[in-house]
């Protein structure tokens, strides 16, 4: 069965966070993975804005795929900007283009919102994924390198005086 992508609505909630979560194992993040229902809900859904969007991969009833996003409503080129937090596709459904249908769902956003760009970041390791999006036109940024910080880093300047 060929999936129907569409934007997420709060009764996907239940079916959305497992797919999250199975992201995450592979991801190797698990061990920090916070999100609930109740996080979903509120950030997603009844926050107005929105803290995130995510579209789905719906085969009658059960989904197969998810693509998380948020727009940057400020940049350069004083367009907004979709950034995609997350893409994820069940593994009983990869090789189904499922992933595809959810990027080509992402642009179709993204210049329906009047958006210059999309974004994203990969994993170096993720060989499959980095291929992914290579074969779709993307690709990687050879200038910028992705910096956080978080935990005791981020508390610990936080928590310094500023400098007269």
């Amino acid at each position: 069965m060929t999936p129907t992508i569409r934007l997420a609505t709060a009764q996907d909630i239940p079916h959305l966070l497992p797919l999250m979560r199975r992201l995450a194992e592979f991801e190797q993040y698990i061990d920090v993975f916070a999100v609930t229902e109740e996080i979903l809900r509120t950030q997603g859904f009844q926050n107005d804005p929105p803290d995130f969007q995510a579209l789905v991969a719906d085969a009658g009833g059960t989904l197969v795929g998810m693509l998380v996003f948020y727009l940057v409503p400020f940049t350069a080129t004083a367009k907004p900007t979709l950034y995609i937090k997350e893409l994820y596709v069940s593994e009983a459904a990869r090789g189904q283009q499922v992933g595809e249908q959810l990027m080509r769902a992402a642009a179709r956003e993204a210049t329906a919102r009047g958006c210059g760009g999309m974004r994203w970041t990969v994993a170096d390791w993720n060989e499959a994924g980095r291929r992914f999006y290579e074969r779709l036109g993307a690709q990687a940024n050879p200038v910028w390198i992705d910096y956080g910080l978080s935990g005791e880093a981020l508390t610990a300047l936080a928590a310094q005086e500023q400098v007269a």
